[in-house]
């Protein structure tokens, strides 16, 4: 069982880190500057490659940064959110311990204490972060945050169709927490332009994940050149040089192999004897006309492209030029991997062909030209595409590498965001029945030890924290959420969905191309707004005046199940693909409101604490973005007008533009809660500073 010190230990290493990650943070975020011991400088404003370029010692500080790694493969978003939540969440650990006795009075932490000695053990506090996520946050995101969710996509079409202006102010707050202030618009903008080249009208998810599984393959790098050089080219570009280029015009076929086209001399696993220097010119002329015969088989079915994974010899090249052929080869797999999905060709196998058969593994490329950037020459070819996919390369330029590096990162990044932001976000969790007024709550789980009755944590503690920055005692009585319903008239039976009706705007919409692109130009954000009214908003640069409003519908279903003690029911609903909310701490502000609400109706202490924990920690990133903001647009002001405007049930001011994605920012948080699950956890930490050495002696332990 881990024990107080090892919170203190884990809170020490996370401050630190923090302290490196928290300056870079949002729009004006600064950049850090990392030497390593090889000389090497990194310049970033990236959280994951920061935290990545460090050398760290200390086995916590290491678990913590392979969980953000972890959830940036999966996300693509969120190192330095993930920090920050987590120092605060173990910040927060350490102050119910008795450790920062200036958060609360002494009585109360004399109860606190000797409430958790008795009662509320370590692994107690990791099994209620865990299930705080499947009982507790699936139900407020369900119930409470849905109707706050714009949409990127448009109503007026059946399909998940994208909406231009939505997805540059997405993905132009995405690259402004990650690129240099001078290159982040020319980067959102170019991301933005290529997917509009890239979508058809029947794109999807499936666009996203092919983008994102062979970007490696799609861009290309190259130094030496400012970054306002890079562009979008069509077709793909081959990391590779032709080892044979021959001019080609009209159709051109193309053809894959993965074994040498030359017939040798034998077979794996057998011999082939020669008895005389005769023999062996016999079978030298057999090769060698059997590789014409091959090479001539393609010239004349008109195939003017070879693309060989693996080496060809001499012979196979000269014939190739002989017949007009262009040669690629030594392609790795990954590039005939994305060739396949792209156009469905698969490699042949020639040398087994006879010159009677016909080649069907074919297919017709528009171009195949060389392609040179700065001193290196590339292969372009104009793929035929037989999926939703047109095939475009990005080609990054900038003055050094590390800068390139820093581009393919952040775009590679912003892949993985949009194919989680394609995909519905499933949501599960069990609910009681409905009671006398028609209310369903979610199920909790009464703990078995007996407990002292706390008391009750809300949202003045927060006020103690910023007492430098708000010392009006009227103000700070204002900060505390009123008591408000959950709305959770939910019955216990499959819902009709049903699409509402929308109030669209006169102005019409524009689309990129009518036939294929399903890309909207106007920014239409759909927002799930229970109030009809579109409010202009004065504080911040988008104009909601024509905003689309509809409501985004909820898919579930409810299981009754009876129990002895009490009637529960499994809700199964989702978070709609494409969902958003506006940047600079929105998702945080909501959820830390409609968590305090929840837990003033909570009667188990242990719970209480949990998800006032959650709830106060949630803060930390909002309080850091607008750290050095000041007057009306200072985090206490920016807070204070968020509660009073959920209080009245008026639309949120936003000071910042930009969206940013509900499912990161949920995958973010149920990360976070499992890597502070996991060191609450440990109970002992051992530091080995190099790895055992091997024994090499291989003698048993009878013959010792």
């Amino acid at each position: 069982m881990a024990v107080p010190a090892s919170v203190k230990t884990a809170l020490r290493v996370a401050q630190v880190l923090e302290s490196i990650v928290s300056r870079c943070l949002g729009p004006d975020g600064r950049q850090v500057l990392c030497t390593k011991p090889t000389g090497e400088v990194l310049l970033s404003r990236d959280g994951g490659r920061l935290l990545a370029a460090l050398r760290l010692e200390h086995p916590i500080a290491r678990m913590i940064v392979a969980c953000v790694s972890s959830h940036l493969k999966q996300t693509g978003d969120g190192a330095k959110t993930f920090i920050i939540f987590l120092c605060h969440l173990l910040r927060g650990l350490h102050a119910i311990t008795g450790k920062e006795k200036d958060s609360l009075s002494i009585g109360t932490m004399q109860t606190l204490e000797r409430h958790w000695k008795d009662s509320c053990q370590w692994k107690f506090i990791s099994q209620a972060l865990l299930t705080f996520q499947t009982q507790i946050l699936d139900y407020t995101m369900d119930h409470c945050l849905s109707k706050h969710f714009l949409s990127i996509f448009s109503p007026s079409a059946k399909d998940k169709t994208l909406c231009g202006g939505s997805l540059e102010l997405l993905l132009g707050a995405y690259f402004c927490g990650r690129v240099g202030r001078n290159n982040h618009k020319f980067i959102s903008q170019l991301m933005c332009d290529y997917f509009f080249k890239c979508m058809t009208y029947e794109s999807g998810v499936e666009l996203f994940e092919l983008v994102d599984d062979c970007f490696v393959e799609l861009n290309v790098g190259v130094t030496g050149l400012p970054v306002s050089d890079s562009r979008i080219v069509d077709g793909l570009v081959l990391h590779r040089d032709f080892s044979v280029y021959c001019p080609a015009e009209g159709d051109i076929r193309m053809v894959i192999v993965k074994e040498i086209i030359q017939p040798l001399f034998s077979t794996s696993r057998s011999e082939f004897m020669l008895n005389s220097e005769a023999q062996f010119q016999t079978s030298q002329f057999w090769i060698i006309e059997k590789t014409k015969a091959i090479m001539t088989q393609l010239h004349s079915q008109n195939v003017k492209l070879l693309l060989s994974s693996v080496k060809q010899p001499d012979l196979v090249i000269y014939y190739a030029r002989l017949s007009g052929i262009s040669v690629v080869e030594c392609l790795s797999s990954e590039e005939i991997s994305l060739i396949w999905r792209i156009i469905g060709l698969t490699p042949c196998e020639l040398p087994q062909t006879s010159s009677q058969c016909e080649i069907s593994n074919t297919a017709l490329v528009k171009f195949c030209k060389p392609l040179i950037l700065r001193s290196k020459r590339y292969v372009h070819l104009g793929l035929i595409s037989t999926c939703t996919f047109i095939p475009h390369s990005i080609v990054l330029c900038g003055p050094v590498l590390g800068l390139v590096e820093q581009h393919e990162s952040a775009l590679h990044g912003a892949l993985k965001m949009l194919r989680q932001l394609y995909i519905d976000l499933d949501l599960n969790y069990v609910i009681q029945a409905s009671d006398q007024n028609g209310r369903s709550n979610p199920l909790t789980y009464k703990n078995s030890q007996k407990s002292n009755q706390l008391p009750e944590i809300s949202n003045d503690s927060i006020l103690r924290s910023h007492q430098n920055i708000v010392k009006s005692k009227d103000v700070c009585e204002n900060l505390v959420v009123s008591d408000v319903e959950l709305e959770a008239n939910i019955p216990c039976s499959i819902p009709e969905v049903a699409p509402r009706d929308t109030f669209q705007t006169n102005k019409a919409q524009r689309c990129l191309s009518p036939e294929k692109n399903k890309i909207m130009d106007d920014s239409e954000l759909l927002a799930n707004s229970t109030d009809k009214s579109t409010t202009e908003n004065t504080r911040i640069e988008i104009s909601y005046e024509n905003l689309q409003v509809t409501e985004i519908p909820r898919k579930g279903n409810l299981l009754p199940l009876r129990s002895k003690s009490l009637d529960i029911c499994y809700h199964s609903s989702s978070v709609p693909a494409g969902c958003v909310l506006p940047v600079g701490g929105s998702f945080e502000i909501l959820l830390h409101y409609y968590l305090l609400n929840y837990a003033k109706k909570c009667q188990q202490s242990e719970e209480t604490i949990v998800i006032t924990l959650i709830a106060n920690a949630l803060l930390s990133i909002p309080q850091t973005l607008y750290k050095s903001k000041k007057g009306n647009n200072s985090f206490p002001q920016i807070y204070l007008s968020s509660v009073h405007a959920l209080q009245t049930h008026q639309p949120m001011v936003n000071s910042q533009v930009g969206l940013e994605s509900v499912t990161g920012k949920y995958q973010l948080l149920t990360s976070v809660l499992q890597c502070l699950a996991k060191i609450l956890t440990i109970d002992l930490i051992i530091s080995v500073r190099r790895p055992p050495q091997k024994n090499c002696d291989q003698d048993s332990e009878d013959e010792l």
